[in-house]
């Protein structure tokens, strides 16, 4: 599947986790929610997986972790916050940048239309 596929996959199994919680939970109950379905629908994805940073040709651990990463492809940042701000924006970048991924997802699960809260995030790489 390309990119776009699977983020309109993922977008629509947000949507069924969405549905089914509403807005209000931490965001860790949405990303086992999420995990959960996307594992159930036989698509290969990672929770927490590492994003280390190179400094000066040296792999550095430095704590990073991409919230959940599909097929080793999209990057799946996810929030449940009053709203989206530039440093979200800003964090999802990062991820895409240091992993030299094209496409991103930042989720945020704390409103009422889930549509309101995705923000289809691209890498000019």
């Amino acid at each position: 599947m390309t990119e776009n596929e699977l983020s309109n996959k993922i977008i629509g199994l947000s949507m069924e986790v969405h549905s089914s919680l509403g807005p209000g939970l931490l965001e860790s109950a949405y990303k086992e929610c999420l995990f959960y379905k996307i594992n159930e629908a036989g698509i290969y994805v990672e929770k927490e997986k590492a994003m280390p940073l190179i400094f000066d040709d040296v792999k550095l651990d430095c704590g990073y972790r991409i919230d959940l990463l599909v097929e080793d492809k999209l990057v799946i940042e996810l929030k449940s916050v009053e709203v989206i701000n530039d440093i979200h924006l800003a964090q999802i970048l990062t991820y895409l940048k240091l992993g030299n991924y094209k496409l991103g997802l930042l989720m945020n699960f704390n409103v009422i239309r889930l549509k309101e809260g995705i923000r289809r995030v691209v890498n000019g790489l």
